[in-house]
């Protein structure tokens, strides 16, 4: 059944609509949160929050302003600010962060001398991404573990599109400072997809 189906069905009041919707969309939220917050009891919280407003004020969506995903993620991305500020969340260790998406895989038909580059070149990304702030955290996040386009993320940031380019580009700038010559060729060689 798509999206557009389960929401009228929702909005009939189907139970079993809504329930379809959380577990479609409950994986990509908390990931969402658990990238930017890094405490798995604050990210569930968050996706249960998510979830909650959500189907409460779905009558509110309007697919016309915007898609269901950035919709959710625009709510994700609030409810992650308003935790961060009600819990006075620390600065999240980022050697944890993004485990899918931006931390590249050695491919695996290569040689155990290049998966150990690539290993490497992990830690290395790991450690560097420690110095992002919390927005620079959440276009990273947005940006290359769910793949978002510039106009999206700006949607769901509440920025223009300029501004999500620039917040990405910052980061990089950061990265590059932290990281030494070869291995920031390497990660450049990644990002520029």
């Amino acid at each position: 059944m798509n999206e557009s189906d389960l929401i009228q069905r929702c909005l009939s009041g189907d139970a079993y609509a809504g329930a379809e919707l959380y577990q479609r969309w409950c994986g990509p939220i908390y990931r969402l949160a658990y990238a930017i917050l890094r405490q798995e009891q604050d990210a569930e919280e968050v996706t249960q929050d998510v979830f909650v407003y959500a189907l409460s004020r779905l009558a509110s969506y309007d697919p016309a302003k915007a898609a269901f995903r950035t919709w959710l993620y625009t709510i994700t991305i609030s409810r992650c600010r308003n935790a961060r500020r009600r819990k006075w969340l620390p600065t999240v260790a980022l050697s944890h962060l993004l485990t899918v998406g931006i931390e590249p895989s050695a491919p695996d038909e290569e040689s155990p001398e290049v998966r150990a580059a690539w290993q490497e070149i992990r830690t290395v990304l790991r450690e560097a991404l420690r110095v992002l702030s919390p927005r620079l955290r959440e276009a990273v996040a947005l940006r290359y573990n769910h793949g978002l386009t510039y106009r999206e993320m700006a949607e769901i940031l509440g920025c223009p599109q300029k501004t999500a380019e620039s917040r990405v580009r910052l980061a990089h700038e950061q990265l590059r400072k932290v990281i030494d010559t070869a291995d920031a060729a390497a990660l450049e060689e990644l990002w520029s997809t």
